[in-house]
């Protein structure tokens, strides 16, 4: 297991902790944003990089395993999880397979929980293969035996979708819409889900939207996402209604 890295962990307050996942040839560099605020909102982190283009989903979970132990063991209270695109995969293969004792909520942002239809259309192209590895393969819609294998989740779940995309080609001609250019918000859905909220994001823009922050952290506090916010003309124009009344 010399190829995990462990990003940076922070101990903090010892009765909450937040195991944090990215996606396939992410980093948890790219998570970084999103840890420090809920440092400032109180939780131990633990960011884990692991080996997303290399091995399958099942051998990843084994391979993170050690080090999620070794954290839960480090908190009094739950260890919740929030995750990245197939860093949600991960989670529940994880959880499935060496659930932590004081499990707590799980946060997905981007996560293709019913698959991807670009890796559908990439699934047999070399240089796809040859990038993203066997993890790759077990994206597409027609769910991997590794997925199709797991029990139903009996643990609260927060699903957060983008509906922004940068790619106009996968945004407007692959995915079904709305997406976030990589997932669609369909996709994203999961039948055991506790609740879900759509942000106007990319799939990248969920790492760092201040609305990914905030109800992130109102997930794993209240177990449900908060109201989103009116945009800033909205509230402009409703302090204008009430100067003129």
């Amino acid at each position: 297991m010399a190829s995990l890295r462990r990003g940076r962990h922070q101990s903090g307050p010892r009765n909450a902790g937040v195991v944090l996942l990215h996606g396939i040839a992410g980093r948890s560099l790219m998570l970084r944003p999103l840890e420090k605020r809920l440092q400032r909102a109180g939780f131990a982190t633990l960011n884990l990089d692991y080996e997303s283009r290399k091995k399958p989903l099942e051998q990843l979970a084994e391979d993170i395993h050690p080090a999620i132990a070794d954290f839960a063991a480090s908190v009094d209270g739950p260890v919740h999880f929030v995750t990245h695109s197939m860093g949600g995969l991960l989670a529940r293969v994880t959880i499935a397979r060496h659930r932590p004792r004081q499990l707590g909520r799980v946060v997905m942002l981007g996560t293709p929980n019913g698959g991807s239809e670009i890796a559908d259309r990439l699934q047999n192209v070399g240089l796809y293969r040859t990038y993203f590895g066997p993890a790759g393969l077990q994206l597409v819609t027609t769910k991997h035996v590794t997925l199709a294998s797991l029990p139903p989740a009996d643990y609260e779940i927060g699903v957060i979708a983008g509906s922004r995309f940068l790619d106009p080609i996968a945004g407007l001609f692959l995915l079904p819409w709305p997406n976030d250019g990589r997932v669609s918000v369909e996709s994203c859905k999961l039948a055991e889900m506790t609740d879900h909220t759509v942000i106007k994001a990319s799939h990248m823009g969920l790492l760092v939207h201040p609305a990914s922050f905030r109800q992130t952290i109102a997930f794993l506090r209240d177990g449900q996402f908060g109201p989103a916010r009116p945009l800033l003309r909205g509230v402009i124009a409703e302090i204008g209604r009430r100067a003129a009344s």
